[in-house]
């Protein structure tokens, strides 16, 4: 990415994370683990998702799987090219395999899961040269916010 354009790329990370944690605080609200999703083409929202597994009693219901499906409907295509995915947790493994299968050209996490990422914390399935599909990664966008917040979740179930 050039200079010039690294600042609005920036701040454009940062007003779609901060879109994500509003969706995090939703799944919140449904009693879910606050992390929010949302992917974004040509600077336009296409779909949006948080964690539902619970409310949806499935174990697949990740905000980025939700986002994912959201998406390719709205755009029509299961192949989701040229779309930025933006979300407050480090993806699974689970996630992280749809979003490479999906063709997501580019993830941002805003804080690592040390028990369960799949950009590096755990493992890097990211950068696994098997794949066909490169997506590029960004974390720490929002890192704090998204931290605390899942801090505070966990901390009221205890």
């Amino acid at each position: 990415m050039s200079e010039l354009l690294a600042p609005v790329q920036e701040e454009q990370d940062k007003h779609w994370m901060r879109h994500s944690l509003s969706l995090a605080n939703r799944a919140e609200q449904d009693g879910e683990v606050p992390v929010g999703a949302c992917i974004v083409k040509d600077g336009k929202l296409i779909a949006e998702g948080w964690n539902r597994p619970i409310g949806d009693v499935d174990p697949t219901a990740h905000a980025e799987i939700m986002a994912l499906r959201a998406a390719a409907k709205a755009l029509d295509n299961y192949r989701l090219l040229d779309t930025t995915l933006y979300v407050t947790l480090e993806p699974c493994s689970m996630c992280a395999g749809a979003i490479i299968h999906a063709r997501i050209k580019r993830v941002v996490y805003a804080t690592t899961d040390p028990r369960a990422g799949a950009a590096g914390s755990v493992v890097d399935l990211f950068s696994n040269a098997a794949f066909n599909h490169r997506v590029d990664v960004v974390g720490g966008v929002a890192a704090a916010e998204s931290a605390a917040l899942l801090k505070t979740f966990f901390r009221q179930r205890r």
